[in-house]
């Protein structure tokens, strides 16, 4: 079951990402140009989070069930607060999870701003801050934090 949830997470992970960029992209047209809301950005806005909220269910799977996060806690309290055991045992969920957080909060906001300038602004900041922080605590294979494949298959 491990195995099948580390690449579902590491396979959504791109969904979610694409979502965001696509909905950021449409939410900089939309306002740059003055045009409404469509129903097209009000599903972009509705499926982003629905991406993000199904990524957090995985991982939130992934992290019960993660022999890396049990090693990560044993770790934790033989070394102190290494950061890559801090990584994987609090950042990461701590901060995916914020991340997840700012994407309702930015969508339910949206959804109930009186104009369309106010709906393309506020996705901007708040699905912004968002992939600031989705892009800062993943475990890119590049990252001094803590180092995954792109891809887990």
């Amino acid at each position: 079951m491990y195995a099948t949830v580390l690449t579902l997470h590491s396979a959504f992970r791109w969904l979610v990402l694409a979502s965001l960029f696509y909905a950021l992209l449409r939410a900089y047209a939309g306002l740059t140009a003055g045009q409404s809301f469509t129903k097209t950005d009000d599903a972009v806005r509705h499926w982003t989070a629905t991406l993000a909220h199904v990524q957090l269910l995985l991982g939130m799977a992934l992290y019960v069930s993660s022999p890396v996060v049990k090693a990560s806690f044993a770790s934790l309290r033989e070394t102190g607060w290494a950061l890559n055991a801090a990584f994987f045992a609090l950042l990461h969920p701590l901060l995916m999870l914020v991340s997840v957080v700012l994407i309702t909060i930015g969508s339910a906001l949206a959804k109930r701003r009186a104009t369309a300038r106010a709906q393309f602004r506020t996705l901007l900041r708040w699905h912004g801050v968002a992939l600031l922080s989705i892009f800062l605590f993943i475990p890119w294979p590049f990252s001094p934090l803590a180092s995954r494949a792109l891809f887990h298959f």
